[in-house]
């Protein structure tokens, strides 16, 4: 068997693992290989929403988004590239309700750094001027908040990383992990070939199931389809600042030539899709959701009309958060995987995270404790849930 060999390899070329083999080169790791079975952000990366917040009831995500906020903002100077990212501010409302649990989540927020603070409906009515504002009870604002572009922020990612050192194979499927005496010893790859290495980053989103269960690791991730519906106004709205909408359960972001992109934030229902064979269109139902929703938040809309639609997969925790962690019983393994729609935001934090446990083994960052993203959280039932819940609106972490 011909054999390479590299100090790191990391598999996936999504989001999270160009932001990590990148990270890895910053931690002074001289020989990482990244392998991709496709093209560097062909998988769920690709179909991101991109949504820039900070607004986290669990505070080490909190804490773990205003970090990466710092990359977006000042991309060129520490990736040389622009990542697509679009301060327009972050507006999130919720319901008589949830106000409690809104202020207090606040409260948690900018003990971690995030700058966040009240906003009163003629303040967001400004800001969104055909939207009914009446069903609120209260709304949070995050001036620095907006969206950006996954693909192109992977791609930056992964030249950078290249420049630093790393080397990227595209168009190489990962067959196994080979171990030995609860060791990791290498990948074996597609074609036969393998890469000898003592340690392994499994950043291959719902492809990273089978590859932990051939050595009898249950990592408790399950794929869902998420739909999108770009919706023309029939008028210029201006720069919007992303809406998040949690009476009625969606979010609003500007997209392109002045559309409006609409996101599902209603996970209590999930719908199962398999990642390598699933509809790229949203369906007649969903549209018909999207439809009504949008029709009764922004009433003020002159002709509203649907531009295009398409969909995307999560891949999806029981508590609906990421698994950073090292492996138990094989050593040099982490796994960055199940980013349950929260990828994008925390994706160059995550990449720091996942080198220090190469690394180090525990996290640099006092504000992100490793425990909190441990796969074993699940077999001890310790899931990782905000203290201060959002009533019907549960999966808002």
């Amino acid at each position: 068997m011909n054999t390479d060999a590299a100090e790191v390899v990391v598999v996936g070329g999504g989001l999270e693992g160009c932001a990590t083999a990148w990270a890895l080169t910053q931690r002074g790791v001289g020989d990482v290989v990244l392998v991709e079975r496709a093209t560097v952000g062909s998988g769920g990366t690709g179909k991101s929403s991109g949504v820039v917040r900070c607004h986290y009831g669990v505070s080490s995500l909190a804490a773990m988004a205003t970090r990466s906020l710092e990359t977006f903002e000042h991309a060129h100077d520490v990736l040389g590239a622009d990542v697509g990212f679009h301060r327009t501010g972050y507006v999130v409302g919720v319901g008589p309700e949830n106000v409690g649990a809104l202020h207090a989540s606040m409260a948690d927020q900018r003990a971690v750094g995030v700058q966040t603070e009240d906003i009163d409906h003629t303040e967001v009515r400004k800001l969104w001027p055909v939207a009914d504002l009446e069903p609120f009870g209260a709304f949070a604002w995050e001036e620095r908040g907006g969206y950006g572009d996954a693909y192109q922020t992977a791609q930056a990612f992964a030249v950078a990383a290249r420049r630093a050192g790393a080397r990227l194979r595209q168009g190489t499927t990962v067959r196994a992990i080979r171990t030995d005496g609860g060791r990791v010893t290498g990948v074996e790859l597609a074609d036969g070939t393998a890469i000898a290495t003592g340690h392994v980053v499994l950043a291959a989103g719902p492809w990273s199931v089978p590859l932990l269960a051939a050595h009898g690791v249950d990592l408790p991730i399950t794929v869902h389809r998420e739909q999108i519906v770009l919706v023309d106004p029939g008028q210029d709205l201006g720069p919007v600042p992303v809406f998040s909408d949690l009476v009625s359960l969606q979010y609003l972001r500007g997209e392109g030539a002045g559309q409006l992109l609409v996101g599902n934030s209603d996970l209590a229902v999930l719908e199962a899709a398999d990642p390598d064979r699933y509809s790229n269109q949203a369906s007649p139902d969903a549209v018909d959701v999207a439809v009504e929703k949008v029709g009764t938040r922004l009433p003020g809309l002159a002709e509203p009309a649907i531009a295009s639609t398409y969909a995307g997969c999560y891949d999806v925790t029981p508590d609906f958060n990421p698994v950073i962690s090292l492996v138990d019983g094989l050593d040099g393994l982490v796994v960055a995987a199940g980013f349950s729609g929260h990828g994008y935001k925390i994706s160059p934090a995550v990449g720091r995270l996942a080198a220090d446990l190469v690394v180090g083994g525990e996290s640099s960052a006092p504000d992100v404790p490793a425990a909190d993203f441990r796969l074993s959280r699940f077999a001890e039932g310790a899931l990782l849930t905000s203290p201060h819940p959002y009533v019907g609106a549960g999966q808002m972490r």
